[in-house]
């Protein structure tokens, strides 16, 4: 049976991307991927944030390798492992300690909503509210805890039950007349708000499938006192955004700020293994023995590749260079792409970008013939009119500006 006549036969309906990135792909190096007849494509989209040191890092794999060779444990459930102790040794001592941040380790099961789950669940447990607030524009998983937060329509309309317990915020860029800060200030002192007091605030600083919205560093500042004033805590997900795609390990680094949780998943597993992380305040972690698990948690091998590609990440001086190929790449949307169509935006920090072109239609249509001529980006934001750069963070920079050349082409046709 020809290749694709397989997926179309007996794979769900529910697939999405190859929908748009419709080729058999077979191997994967670096940021370049190739498909089943040799075609290569350059990958600005990175596994949606999961391969941030790109495809089979050769530092990572080598210790992968190893692992299995030496027949190491595989699965222990949250048993005690050396490759977790190594892990949460290295972590807190190169990671958090070097910033100031203390935070007890959570290992909530393999993936992003897992991460957010266990972080609602015990923000409610601890302030005893059941409310969440979180932003317009947001997406947190697709879980029903997450996904009650998450905002856009399709996926909510997925969930087949009443997704509820959460109150959704305008997000800082929606009205220039609206000062956010204040409007949630009102909810909680007015007693005809309707508004129930929340257990918790849950925000990405950089809103990512929202659109590439960067928020102001003022403003985080100004969220974290809201917080802090009102016995609200404050969660921050760098599922996406975080291991140094902004160009900081965390994307809340910019702003001086300390969440009172943080979400971690996707190139926090290494070599895109599913993996996820919840950082707590040492005197948050209230939970009961067993009160929050899953057969997954701590995947020993993405262990193992986290790990790894923390160390990489800190060898070569990553954030560093984030923030150097920043500018290459604002520098080629504002001058390269910008002029191509007046009403085009350009939004993004470090190497996460998104060229706003107000029009699904288009978007879909660039991305579709980008990937014809060998580059995938995805799409995002309302309507999903947003054409979302994510290249990994290790690409050379004549591999960076030849993707960005083929978007400057595609655009132009």
């Amino acid at each position: 049976m020809e290749e694709k006549q397989v997926f179309e036969k007996y794979e769900s309906e529910v697939r999405s991307y190859c929908r748009v990135f419709d080729e058999v792909l077979d191997y994967a190096k670096g940021s370049i991927i190739k498909d089943i007849n040799g075609k290569e494509y350059i990958d600005f989209f990175c596994g949606a944030g999961a391969v941030n040191y790109g495809h089979n890092n050769d530092y990572i794999k080598e210790k992968i390798i190893k692992y299995l060779q030496d027949d190491k444990i595989m699965h222990a459930l949250d048993m005690y492992t050396q490759a977790k102790h190594d892990f949460i040794e290295y972590f807190e001592k190169e990671i958090l300690i070097p910033r100031g941040l203390n935070y007890k380790i959570q290992f909530p099961g393999p993936t992003g909503t897992n991460a957010v789950e266990a972080a609602l669940k015990l923000a409610r447990k601890v302030k005893k509210r059941n409310n969440i607030w979180c932003l317009m524009g947001c997406f947190h998983g697709m879980t029903l805890g997450s996904l009650a937060l998450t905002s856009d329509k399709e996926s909510r309309q997925g969930a087949g039950v009443n997704l509820e317990n959460v109150t959704h915020i305008p997000a800082p860029y929606m009205f220039k007349e609206l000062d956010t800060i204040k409007y949630m200030q009102t909810l909680l002192d007015d007693d005809h708000s309707g508004v129930e007091k929340p257990a918790a605030l849950i925000i990405e600083t950089v809103q990512a499938e929202g659109g590439i919205w960067v928020f102001e560093k003022q403003w985080l500042k100004d969220v974290r006192k809201f917080c802090t004033d009102n016995d609200i805590l404050l969660i921050v997900d760098d599922i996406q955004v975080g291991c140094a795609r902004s160009g900081t390990f965390f994307s809340f680094e910019r702003a001086g700020i300390v969440p009172d949780m943080v979400a971690l998943s996707k190139s926090i597993g290494g070599y895109g293994m599913p993996f996820a992380l919840t950082l707590i305040k040492p005197e948050l972690d209230i939970w009961t023995p067993g009160e929050h698990n899953g057969t997954f948690r701590g995947n020993q091998l993405a262990i193992v590749a986290a790990k790894a590609g923390l160390e990489f990440m800190k060898k070569n001086n990553i954030e560093k260079e984030v923030q150097r190929k920043e500018k290459i790449v604002k520098e080629f949307l504002e001058n390269q792409i910008k002029p191509l169509n007046q009403n085009f935006e350009i939004r993004g920090i470090g190497l996460i970008w998104g060229v706003e072109t107000h029009d699904g239609n288009l978007a879909k249509k660039i991305s579709m013939e980008c990937f014809k001529n060998g580059l995938i980006v995805e799409r995002a934001g309302r309507n999903n009119s947003v054409v979302k750069l994510m290249p990994a963070l290790t690409i050379d920079d004549e591999t960076l500006i030849k993707g960005l050349n083929i978007l400057k082409e595609t655009i132009a046709q």
